[in-house]
C-alpha cells in the first residue's frame, strides 16, 4: 500500500497548472514540437494559473499546506524544502531560480544565497508572513508569473512525447485537452483514494475537479 500512495500521491497543483499549459500548447499549435511562448502569451497562461491556483492574490504565492514538510511557492507550487527534509515529490523551486538564472533575470541576493528553504517548518514559515524576506520573495514571484509559466512548459515538453504516447486523440486542438483533462481528473481521484485517510483529501476534490474543467472550457 505505501509503495502504491507514493507513486500515485501526485502534487494536485501540478497537475492543474500542467493541464492549463498542456491547453494553451494544443491552442498554440502542435504540442508535441518544440514550444518558444511569446512574452503575451507567457502572462496569459501565467495569469490564469495563477488566478485558478493562487486566486490571483500575491499572497497565495506563498503558502505551506497543513500536513506537509515544505513550501509551495508561485503560480506552479513549486516544492522547496528546509535543510535536511527530503521527501518523495521533487524539489522544483531551486530548478525555477536556476531557470531565472539562465535567463539573466534579476534574483533577490538572498535567495541566491540560500540553499534551502530558510524556514525550517510551518510554523515559522507562517510567523514570517510580514518579514522582509517573504515580501521580497511575493515580489519576486508576482513579477515573475510569465517566466513561471515558461518553466512549467519547459517541464511540460520533457515528458510531452510520452504523455502523447499513452494518449488515443489528436495531438492539438480541443481533443486533446480534453483528453489530458480527463487524464488528470482520473489521475486526481487516484491520488484520494490512495491518500492516508488521515489527510481527509476528499474534501479537495471537487475543487480540483472544477478547476481541471475550467482548464478545459478555457
Amino acid at each position: 500500500m505505501e509503495k502504491q500512495r507514493s507513486s500515485t500521491h501526485l502534487r494536485s497543483g501540478r497537475i492543474l497548472a500542467v493541464c492549463f499549459c498542456f491547453y494553451s500548447l494544443a491552442e498554440i499549435g502542435n504540442a508535441a514540437a518544440p514550444i518558444h511562448l511569446s512574452q503575451s502569451d507567457g502572462v496569459r497562461i501565467g495569469k490564469r494559473i495563477w488566478q485558478n491556483e493562487c486566486n490571483g492574490t500575491v499572497a497565495g504565492l506563498t503558502s505551506w499546506n497543513s500536513g506537509e514538510d515544505f513550501a509551495s511557492l508561485g503560480i506552479g507550487h513549486f516544492i522547496w524544502y528546509p535543510n535536511g527534509m527530503r521527501g518523495p515529490f521533487e524539489e522544483s523551486f531551486p530548478k525555477f531560480l536556476d531557470f531565472a538564472h539562465e535567463r539573466n533575470i534579476t534574483v533577490p541576493v538572498w535567495l541566491n544565497q540560500a540553499t534551502a528553504c530558510p524556514w525550517n517548518s510551518r510554523a515559522e514559515f507562517l510567523n514570517a508572513q510580514n518579514s522582509a524576506q517573504m515580501r521580497e520573495l511575493r515580489q519576486f514571484l508576482a513579477h515573475t508569473v510569465d517566466l513561471q509559466a515558461q518553466f512549467l512548459v519547459a517541464r511540460l515538453q520533457q515528458s510531452l512525447a510520452k504523455m502523447l504516447k499513452q494518449m488515443h486523440g489528436s495531438e492539438a486542438g480541443s481533443g486533446a485537452a480534453r483528453e489530458f483533462s480527463n487524464s488528470a481528473a482520473a489521475i486526481l481521484r487516484r491520488r484520494v483514494q490512495n491518500s492516508p485517510p488521515e489527510r481527509h483529501e476528499v474534501r479537495w476534490l471537487p475543487g480540483w475537479l472544477n478547476r481541471v474543467r475550467t482548464y478545459n472550457e478555457t
